[in-house]
């Protein structure tokens, strides 16, 4: 069938692993957000977070509805939430959130993924200062004011409103995150995707070839179900 059909089938089988690897990600979230606080998203504000982040990546309303019932039972097993810290080749620093629910198994394999990838695990919170916790929120761009939008949010805590890609991007203060959830949703803004995300203080420029190297280390991360996100600083 030639070179070209190879090509696209490849990008199809990538794009359905990075589907799967959301939805595994999302559902993990669902399962913890029941557990810390029931099953109804009226009351459960983070489990109303996740549905809508959910539903920002097409996930099934019967696997979200699943989900849900599965937290909801007792044999479903819990999952701790803990951050792994290090520097990939040339000085990069790696932040790794992971839920898990084998704690020896997750470290064994975040310390793996440094040490292939030319790194290595260091001390819980020798990051931090590197990194700035950041609530980020979604919208659809469509019918927006983006100005009028602006003065309407910063009492809610808005830092930084932009346009990107047919969306605009919300960025507001860690501490203001439950804030700027609740302006939304009082406006009735279709919200695609709501997240605390480590954003870099400052960034390091490499050389293409350094920059490879760095992203190889980085998707073997995100390839491992136990890690919910990978942040760094490279530019």
């Amino acid at each position: 069938m030639g070179r070209a059909f190879e090509f696209r089938k490849a990008r199809k089988f990538k794009r359905w692993d990075k589907m799967s690897k959301a939805f595994t990600r999302i559902g993990k979230e669902i399962v913890m957000a029941v557990k810390e606080s029931g099953p109804n998203p009226d009351t459960n504000s983070r489990l109303r977070t996740a549905i809508q982040n959910a539903k920002g990546v097409n996930m099934p309303k019967d696997r979200i509805e699943a989900a849900i019932k599965r937290a909801s039972s007792k044999e479903e097993k819990d999952y701790e939430e803990v951050v792994y810290e290090g520097y990939a080749p040339h000085g990069i620093a790696v932040v790794v959130e992971c839920a898990t629910d084998n704690l020896n198994r997750t470290v064994a394999n975040v310390r793996m993924h440094f040490s292939k990838g030319g790194g290595s695990l260091g001390k819980t919170g020798s990051l931090d200062f590197m990194f700035e916790r950041k609530g980020i929120f979604k919208i659809s761009a469509e019918g927006v004011d983006l100005e009028e939008l602006e003065l309407e949010l910063i009492d809610f805590g808005a830092d930084d409103i932009y346009e990107h890609e047919g969306e605009i991007i919300i960025e507001t203060p860690f501490t203001e995150f439950g804030n700027m959830q609740k302006g939304l949703e009082e406006k009735g803004l279709n919200v695609i995707s709501a997240e605390v995300q480590r954003i870099p203080t400052t960034r390091t420029e490499l050389t293409e070839e350094q920059e490879e190297e760095v992203l190889s280390m980085i998707e073997r991360f995100e390839e491992d179900d136990d890690i919910q996100a990978v942040y760094h600083n490279m530019a």
